[in-house]
């Protein structure tokens, strides 16, 4: 029985690329595969057919040697079609399995050399003050990466001298091994997956390509950022390995408690004690800013503990806006200690003489608490 053209048995076009070819393989395969046909002896003839026909398309040398001279140029040793999966079976169907599980069966869509790899990425914490949030500035910090080494140049080779075909994976970077059906690739231990190995080792880092080193670099630190805010510094990571490219640097910016102010995203809030009298009577004090001037702060008489004053405009500037949040300053009224028999005698006279619109909270109060149990008594 004379074997078929192995375009006509892919279906594809004499012209067509190995994407081509393997997508029809792919579907072909699929759909002629034992498992999808038990017992079927057509499919399994198709199923063989079409492996042969792949195995010798998606080989560079063995397709233009079929190209030329068609089935004969492999002589009594082709395989036919009812002759076995043959050696290159799970070769050929690992491109199915490739396609459909990608990494997890080793090979992946990458198959073959894996040489550049990424640098790491970095974390550094910087902390600074509230004072620094709020007017910005450039912050310089000192930051230990592995560098590119400058004498070999990222190679890892002494200079002058060259690089070797690895003889374990024959430069390939990945060893394959076929597990009965199954074929897997793994990164061969010997080159790191480069598929070169270095003849004589560079000697200002034993042959790594890089090395540990302190960078300095300057972060600039924007008006009004917050605590926890993340700033990130593309390419002022780790340098890559076989020529990769550097990883990115992640600040991390956290700002310290203040003595005075507490933030509330661009609010501040700040708490101050003032004295009973001020008060009762009213006043003035005068709080400091963050843009360097004092804000007069006019307390009303009559002020209760807790009671808030707003200074508009008077807190953080808003990330990346023209805007800029307000400063809230809390009055913390301070009862009288260490009387003087004087003071405490003005205190009495007061006592008695004030009335219930002196005190209409604290009246009010009790008047209620003094029905409450009135009623629970009745």
């Amino acid at each position: 029985m004379s074997k078929r053209d192995y375009y006509e048995v892919l279906g594809v076009d004499k012209a067509a690329d190995p994407a081509s070819l393997k997508s029809a393989y792919r579907k072909l395969a699929m759909q002629f595969h034992p498992d999808r046909n038990p017992d079927d002896k057509e499919a399994e003839h198709r199923f063989k057919e079409v492996n042969e026909a792949y195995d010798t398309l998606k080989d560079p040398q063995k397709r233009a040697a079929y190209d030329r001279y068609g089935h004969a140029a492999f002589g009594n040793g082709a395989r036919g079609a009812g002759g076995g999966f043959g050696p290159d079976f799970s070769s050929s169907m690992s491109d199915i399995f490739e396609d459909i599980f990608g990494d997890f069966m080793g090979g992946g869509r990458g198959r073959g050399r894996s040489s550049a790899m990424r640098g790491s990425d970095l974390r550094y914490n910087l902390e600074i003050s509230l004072e620094e949030a709020h007017a910005g500035r450039t912050v310089d910090i000192d930051v230990p990466t592995m560098v590119t080494c400058e004498t070999c140049e990222g190679s890892g080779a002494k200079p002058g001298t060259g690089m070797s075909t690895c003889r374990t994976c024959q430069g390939h970077g990945k060893i394959r091994t076929s597990q009965g059906f199954f074929s897997i690739e793994r990164t061969c231990p010997a080159c790191q997956g480069r598929g070169q190995t270095i003849d004589q080792p560079c000697a200002d880092c034993s042959g790594q390509g890089r090395k540990q080193e302190n960078r300095k670099l300057s972060v600039d630190i924007p008006k009004g950022i917050e605590d926890g805010t993340r700033i990130r510094l593309a390419n002022e990571g780790e340098a890559g390995l076989r020529g990769g490219g550097p990883g990115d640097l992640y600040i991390f910016v956290s700002i310290k408690p203040h003595d005075l102010f507490k933030r509330d995203g661009a609010d501040l809030y700040a708490r101050v004690p003032i004295a009973m009298t001020t008060a009762a009577l009213g006043g003035e004090f005068e709080v400091p800013t963050f843009d360097g001037s004092r804000a007069r702060v006019k307390v009303p008489h009559g002020t209760q503990p807790g009671q808030r004053i707003r200074l508009k405009g008077k807190g953080m500037p808003v990330l990346r806006s023209s805007q800029v949040g307000d400063l809230f300053v809390q009055m913390d009224v301070e009862v009288p200690q260490n009387l003087s028999k004087r003071q405490r005698e003005l205190l009495e006279e007061f006592d008695k003489l004030s009335t219930k619109d002196n005190s209409p909270t604290s009246h009010g109060f009790f008047g209620k608490l003094k029905d409450l149990f009135d009623n629970m008594g009745g």
